[in-house]
């Protein structure tokens, strides 16, 4: 099991997670941000801490967001498990079902 980081943080990549995150396991995209399925441990130090609401424990993605459970652990397909975002920094890609989207709105 893992945590997911779903559609909120399209095109806002607040990383507040990021900056709790104890194991380094969130990456980013070019549009979002990704929780490695392999890498992350389960903690939840990510979910209270996001301001848009976009993460959840993999059992509790809402149904309009079940895809992100996919984009999560697609995005690390070609990549394997690097060992620790920050030394990644932006990886220049999303998910193709990030890539679909339109712009996303946000209020800042």
């Amino acid at each position: 099991m893992t945590y997911v980081i779903s559609q909120p943080c399209v095109d806002l990549k607040d990383r507040a997670c990021v900056d709790e995150c104890p194991v380094d396991c969130i990456y980013e995209g070019k549009r979002m941000l990704y929780i490695h399925p392999d890498e992350c441990v389960d903690c939840g130090a990510c979910e209270p801490v996001c301001p848009v609401e976009a993460i959840f424990y993999e059992d509790d993605v809402p149904e309009q967001w079940k895809d992100y459970y996919t984009a999560n652990v697609g995005f690390f397909d070609d990549l394997g498990s690097p060992g620790g975002a920050a030394k990644m920094g932006e990886i220049d890609k999303d998910h193709p079902i990030v890539s679909a989207l339109p712009p996303q709105e946000h209020d800042e």
